[in-house]
């Protein structure tokens, strides 16, 4: 999941090599954090969380095949 997320974010932002992915399990949880450039928060969260919410939406997608669940938590 964390190289997903990765992927997506490097390709949105004008600062790839700012992007840091953390990812914790717990139990059947994987809580992501997502770390960009303060200047590249909009373009990863999007007009009213939209892009957000897209990121979201694939990664709830690819770990439903294994029946886990995915909290992503997006940090300036």
């Amino acid at each position: 999941m964390r190289e997903l997320v990765e992927l997506v974010a490097k390709s949105l932002v004008d600062k790839p090599e700012d992007v840091i992915v953390t990812e914790k399990k717990r139990d059947k949880t994987i809580i992501i954090e997502l770390k960009v450039a303060q200047e590249d928060m909009g373009k990863v969260i999007g007009k009213s969380g939209r892009i957000a919410k897209a990121i979201r939406t694939v990664v709830n997608a690819a770990a439903a095949k294994n029946n886990l669940d995915v909290v992503l938590d997006i940090l300036g």
